[in-house]
């Protein structure tokens, strides 16, 4: 970030609030594609991981996060013998998505306290401004 204006707290908070909700995103697309069928392993939904890195400024030394990129999981689709199944191939095969629900709900129940957490810091800060604000 060299060359740029220093970051102030709110924008660190602001990019830990955006990367919550990639977050969230991703294992919300993920449960919504939860049992879904296709007829080939490589049709198959395969689930969305964001990877996050750190960005230091070092005009103030405020570490924040970015996210660096959007990727889908390299988990193996599942396979099951279904040949009933409208998509089953000639094996009477169909491929369901690699989405444990569990896990997905999980990462959501987290994110959305991380966010919760980030808002309430950045409610404190707000105040905090306020209150010397005050004493002047």
């Amino acid at each position: 970030m060299a060359g740029s204006n220093p970051l102030t707290l709110f924008q660190v908070t602001g990019r830990a609030m955006s990367a919550q909700l990639v977050r969230m995103n991703a294992a919300a697309s993920n449960l919504a594609n939860a049992g879904t069928v296709t007829t080939t392993e490589q049709e198959a939904y395969r689930p969305l991981r964001p990877v996050f890195a750190e960005q230091l400024d070092q005009a103030n030394g405020l570490s924040t996060v970015r996210v660096a990129a959007v990727k889908r999981s390299d988990a193996t689709p599942i396979r099951q013998h279904d040949p009933g199944h409208p998509l089953a191939d000639a094996n009477g095969d169909v491929w369901t998505a690699p989405v444990d629900e569990n896990a997905e709900m999980v990462e959501m129940l987290e994110s959305s306290r991380q966010y919760q957490n980030v808002v309430e810091a950045m409610q404190t800060a707000k105040q905090l401004m306020l209150e010397t604000m005050r004493m002047k």
